[in-house]
């Protein structure tokens, strides 16, 4: 893996127009209320049940944070926006992508704001994952939402968190191969990913990958 050369802040490119390589620019996410769509008030709820008013107020602004840090770090990039792709965590491949963007951006999601911006300067936003992974995933959190019953909810869990990291794996095969199948010589990605993804082992070896920011939790330390 490679941190973020001095080429690519402002003065300099990440890749000249003869480049024969591909490049993956890797940076780490955090999801926001407004990321979640329907699930966003019981997430919230259950959030500020866990860690109190003013955990919840301290986890939102250190959220804020990270993404001010993403969008200064992306500031100071400088790419060929017509060679670059952008790939986001959560968005299906499915023909209405930008819909989709434009959706979330307008419910306040920084990310997608982020996207469109970039997409301004002339980068191409990707469909990035399965449909069908998704709608999984999505099933799979109302059904943790949905249960009531504190013990049977107790049984559940280990269960629950069983199928979350198969299909976490399947989610980062996909999204690599999509990657693979998608992004071409001389081209760079932007990839968006909150922190519990790994899609490197199965990118292919000529992708080279740059993380130009550190993520501000360990796996232990997550926000929720």
């Amino acid at each position: 893996m490679h941190t973020m050369s001095k080429q690519t802040r402002k003065g300099g490119g990440i890749q000249g127009p003869g480049s024969e390589e591909r490049t993956l620019i890797y940076i780490p996410i955090i999801h926001t209320q407004a990321d979640m769509g329907a699930l966003r008030e019981p997430i919230q709820r259950l959030k500020v049940k866990r860690l109190g008013r003013i955990g919840w107020e301290r986890n939102v602004s250190l959220v804020d944070k990270l993404w001010a840090k993403i969008e200064q770090a992306l500031e100071g990039l400088v790419l060929p926006y017509e060679r670059v792709r952008l790939y986001q965590d959560g968005l299906p491949v499915c023909g209405h992508e930008a819909e989709i963007v434009a959706e979330l951006a307008t419910a306040g999601s920084r990310n997608h704001r982020l996207l469109l911006r970039l997409r301004e300067k002339g980068a191409t936003i990707m469909g990035t994952e399965s449909s069908e992974l998704l709608v999984e995933e999505y099933q799979l959190v109302k059904e943790a939402f949905a249960s009531g019953n504190p013990q049977v909810a107790c049984r559940e869990e280990a269960r629950r968190r069983a199928l979350r990291d198969s299909l976490l794996k399947r989610r980062d095969q996909y999204i690599a191969e999509r990657v693979n199948a998608t992004l071409r010589i001389g081209e760079t990605g932007l990839i968006f990913l909150g922190m519990l993804h790994s899609v490197a082992p199965w990118l292919e070896k000529d992708i080279r990958v740059i993380h130009p920011i550190h993520h501000p939790f360990s796996r232990g330390k997550k926000a929720l």
